[in-house]
């Protein structure tokens, strides 16, 4: 995609904040383990974690997707860019889902209000950093910034 930036110079600080995002996720996700060990697995209690409402099942989802973030923010090349992708997708996607669903008992996730808003937060900050964290040759990287700023030209040749 021509509009994906390359080599961006703040890469390292999005990176780092995928990072930190995947970081909560996985401690908010064992923490609840640790709360909600006795209870069924889609319990509908008031059990929390971090300031974030759960049950077994959100927690062992929790803590798989903060692993895969820290992996995805741990690679050098473009796995972490795709990774951030799919994560911000999937994150929003749940965040409005679970909005949805939020005063039925179709929510299986024990969701409220303050997770939805976390759901929807970090899919957008994931979304971003997936946005703003490709990698490529330096070649390709000067390619697409000529591209950007002189977008005439390059239409005519």
């Amino acid at each position: 995609m021509a509009h994906i930036p390359v080599n961006h110079p703040a890469r390292p600080l999005y990176r780092v904040l995928s990072g930190l995002i995947g970081l909560y996720i996985l401690v908010f996700g064992v923490w609840g383990v640790f709360q909600t060990w006795g209870d069924g697995l889609f319990s509908r209690e008031s059990n929390s974690a971090l300031g974030l409402r759960t049950n077994l099942a959100f927690s062992l989802v929790s803590v798989v997707f903060g692993a895969f973030l820290l992996i995805g923010a741990s690679r050098r090349g473009n796995l972490g860019h795709y990774m951030n992708l799919t994560a911000g997708a999937v994150f929003l996607v749940t965040g409005i889902l679970m909005m949805a669903v939020l005063q039925t008992s179709a929510n299986f996730l024990n969701f409220s209000m303050s997770t939805v808003i976390v759901s929807l937060l970090f899919g957008l900050i994931l979304l971003a950093t997936g946005l703003y964290d490709k990698v490529g040759t330096d070649e390709h990287a000067a390619d697409e910034r000529r591209r950007r700023e002189h977008p005439i030209a390059e239409a005519h040749r």
